[in-house]
């Protein structure tokens, strides 16, 4: 039975490519072709393909967003995502957006189709070099954020993304339920324990210890 394949991509060479490339593989049927992100769902609605192939940046809806969107169907298709780069916290991004694949569009076409046919078996296919940086950084942040909760309370550590995300104090106290000025209490005590002098230096921290 042929792997019944969507492609998705807002470039009309791109797209007539891969729709090419798969059209003269025989285990392959490509059952819809979409130039932008919201033809997708519709397309998946009444195509019903067993796999989307999505370029990461379109227009609208992009790829990411797409995934998300298929996390809340019923019985949704198996998602590969298109790239040209991909970062470390866009690889961890995807993975948690439930992307069963990622391409770089500068693989070999063989490859593409070899990717298509194992996600379709139930299998998984990363770009080796991106997931493993990926990977190391997540273990990194994990580290850093178990540093961190043993340094801050529950609370603290929830007025510290809150301050580095940008609020006011006034706006985290709405949040939290608490004066303004606990919350310059609680930004005290942050300060000293994490060795910071303000807030910019605070959300730097934070950044880079990955907890926002």
């Amino acid at each position: 039975m042929s792997i019944r394949l969507l492609i998705a991509d807002d470039h009309p060479l791109v797209l007539a490519g891969l729709d090419d490339l798969f059209r003269t593989t025989t285990d392959v049927e490509v059952v819809a072709r979409c130039s932008s992100g919201e033809q997708v769902l519709p397309a998946i609605e009444t195509s019903k393909p067993d796999v989307v192939l999505l370029d990461k940046q379109m227009p609208g809806r992009d790829g990411m967003a797409i995934l998300r969107d298929l996390q809340s169907m019923q019985n949704p298709p198996r998602a590969v995502l298109l790239t040209a780069s991909m970062s470390e916290d866009d690889m961890l991004e995807a993975l948690r957006r439930g992307a069963h694949g990622v391409v770089l569009k500068n693989m070999p076409p063989r490859l593409l189709v070899d990717c298509v046919r194992k996600v379709a078996r139930g299998e998984q296919w990363l770009e080796k070099e991106s997931l493993g940086r990926a990977i190391d950084k997540l273990l990194k942040r994990e580290a850093a954020e178990q540093e961190v909760r043993r340094l801050l309370t529950p609370r603290e550590l929830e007025i510290v993304r809150m301050a580095a995300s940008g609020l006011r104090n006034s706006e985290i106290g709405a949040r939290t339920f608490i004066s303004e000025g606990t919350v310059r209490s609680h930004l005290y005590n942050i300060f000293q324990k994490l060795k910071v002098r303000n807030r910019t230096e605070l959300s730097a921290f934070a950044r880079d210890k990955g907890i926002v």
